[in-house]
């Protein structure tokens, strides 16, 4: 059975948690957290590279050691030191520390005072309001819990979309060992690049006698058969998540492939043009009385409705109908116009890769220019530089950038905003730089007027070039800090700031709905990774997903400039 990487990055991350509860070394919980972060940002499955032969322990950050513990997981499916750390541990302690706002001494003063070591005991006393009867928890504390409970409980039913794209690649590559499949693809929310998936549709059009509903059902991940038929099946697989396969006549193909990608208000819009033209549309193809007039492609569907072809990513019914009647679609950015990646950190702080590494990476991707933008002195907890540092930094980015023909490496950093609105480092620094990203990175708890005023503030600096991931959330974990979004783009656009969308798969921040509000306002967003290895700036084709399901084109991107056309952006 294929071992996906999410359940080896959840592995090690239960294996720090527990060594944190027990008060192991900080640098051996800090070696399973960065492996597991290392595993969960692969775009290649873990699986397949060892069936392949390749050495785990060349991978940044992954000894000798961790490669043996990851290969005994994919083999066995199972770890030795997990279960004996399981062993000495009550419950799900582990379990209790994914929750927002819970870390290893919370949750053994928890423990110890209380009892509790499940998430459902954990529930019970915050609903009896035993938790803020804690030394150093409280009433917000307590319903804070709640809030997260609920958050994760949620979160179970959808996949993050690295999760998606692993298992969707794995099973659309175990469907096409069939003979005789003319079209296949995955459709739903996972066409759309919706951020989380709650399950997979597969489409394919097959030669008859074609048996792919018997390979199907006998994949080796699947867990339960919920049914088998000729034309449709449905699985569940192991790890719960359930996906389901419906065979289509090739003259129906392309009906079927826009009615199961929706979502289902577009598809109501649709149906109901349609209706208007004497035109029945459904999933099988676009009728008028009994004859079939289109249905073999996506395009034809929407011809017959008087429409262009409308992108997957902007089927929401947020306005993309009235859009294509008006002959007015955006062109939406794609990641052939991406130029460079402007936040991205290095070994010097929390990242696994060096500076050269990570410029020539940029470099395979075709990329004219990489930002370099370490964390900041405040962020402690990953290594982030002072003034010294970060002017040492300048020096080695700029003998790097002697010897490189067609590439230029940016001088930044990822500075903290601090509570009263003040950046992390002092301007003295901040002017030496090419591009100043600035985030919060703690206190997201004031309330919104405060924290909003916060950020304005510190855009008042003139250094301040970029906002990075903007609401602070982390999908299926955090919720946004309170802040008014748009009173935040309204400044920057005063200022000539930028809004992040961070393309981390954890976060994709801004939302969609946001990027839409920022094109409308006329506020620039910059696409970046947050990358903290080679392999993680991959991730941008996530943050690309998310441009486009908020209408972004290319013009409304900054990182899709030339070098030159960006520095001129860059200056306030």
């Amino acid at each position: 059975m294929p071992v996906h990487n999410a359940e080896i990055a959840e592995m090690l991350n239960e294996v720090a948690d527990l060594l944190e509860i027990q008060g192991a070394n900080q640098f051996r919980i800090r070696a399973y957290r960065n492996a597991a972060r290392m595993v969960a940002d692969l775009t290649q499955g873990v699986s397949e590279m060892i069936k392949n032969g390749e050495d785990l322990a060349q991978l940044p950050g992954i000894g000798k050691d961790l490669a043996g513990k990851i290969t005994e997981i994919v083999e066995s499916g199972k770890l030795g030191l997990l279960d004996e750390l399981k062993k000495d541990m009550p419950g799900d302690l582990s379990g209790l520390m994914r929750i927002d706002g819970l870390g290893p001494k919370r949750v053994k003063v928890i423990y110890e005072k209380l009892g509790v070591s499940t998430l459902q005991g954990l529930e019970k006393a915050a609903r009896d309001k035993k938790i803020r009867e804690l030394p150093g928890l409280g009433e917000k504390t307590e319903l804070e819990i709640l809030t997260a409970l609920k958050r994760v409980q949620e979160g179970k039913k959808r996949l993050k979309l690295p999760e998606a794209d692993e298992t969707a690649k794995l099973l659309l590559a175990h469907l096409k060992e069939v003979k005789g499949i003319r079209a296949l693809e995955a459709a739903g929310s996972y066409r759309r690049r919706k951020e989380t998936v709650g399950d997979l549709d597969i489409l394919a059009s097959v030669k008859k006698g074609t048996r792919i509903m018997d390979h199907f059902v006998n994949y080796e991940d699947t867990g339960t058969v919920i049914s088998r038929g000729e034309t449709r099946s449905s699985i569940l697989l192991r790890s719960g998540f359930q996906v389901d396969l419906r065979v289509v006549e090739e003259g129906s193909y392309g009906a079927a492939l826009q009615y199961f990608t929706g979502s289902k208000a577009h598809n109501i819009a649709i149906r109901k043009m349609g209706v208007q033209k004497g035109l029945k549309i459904n999933e099988y193809g676009v009728f008028r009385g009994r004859e079939r007039v289109a249905g073999k492609t996506e395009a034809d569907v929407y011809k017959t409705v008087g429409l262009p072809y409308i992108e997957p990513e902007l089927r929401e019914d947020r306005g993309e109908i009235e859009a294509a009647q008006k002959k007015k679609l955006p062109r939406l950015v794609t990641l052939d116009d991406i130029r460079g990646d402007l936040h991205v950190h290095t070994k010097l702080t929390d990242g696994h890769s060096s500076l050269q590494e990570m410029a020539e990476a940029a470099q395979k991707r075709g990329y004219e220019y990489l930002a370099i933008t370490e964390h900041s002195q405040r962020v402690t907890v990953a290594g982030g530089i002072d003034k010294k540092a970060l002017a040492r930094q300048i020096k080695e980015i700029d003998a790097l950038n002697s010897t490189l023909k067609g590439f230029t490496i940016l001088k930044g950093i990822e500075v903290d905003i601090l509570e009263d609105g003040s950046l992390d480092l002092p301007d003295d620094i901040l002017k030496e730089l090419d591009v100043v990203v600035c985030s919060v990175h703690y206190k997201f708890n004031l309330p919104e007027r405060k924290q909003t005023g916060r950020i304005i503030r510190a855009m008042d600096n003139k250094y301040f070039h970029i906002f990075a991931h903007p609401s602070g959330r982390l999908i299926n974990e955090r919720d946004p800090y309170p802040v008014d979004m748009e009173k935040i783009m309204e400044e920057a656009k005063d200022r000539g700031c930028f809004l992040e969308l961070n393309a981390h798969p954890d976060r994709l921040d801004l939302t969609d709905i946001y990027c839409k509000t920022a094109k409308g306002m006329g506020v620039k967003v910059a696409i970046s990774t947050d990358a903290h290895s080679i392999n993680s700036m991959d991730f941008m084709r996530y943050g690309i997903g998310q441009a486009r399901r908020g209408w972004l084109e290319a013009d409304d991107v900054i990182n899709t400039r030339s070098l030159k056309e960006l520095k001129k952006l860059l200056k306030r």
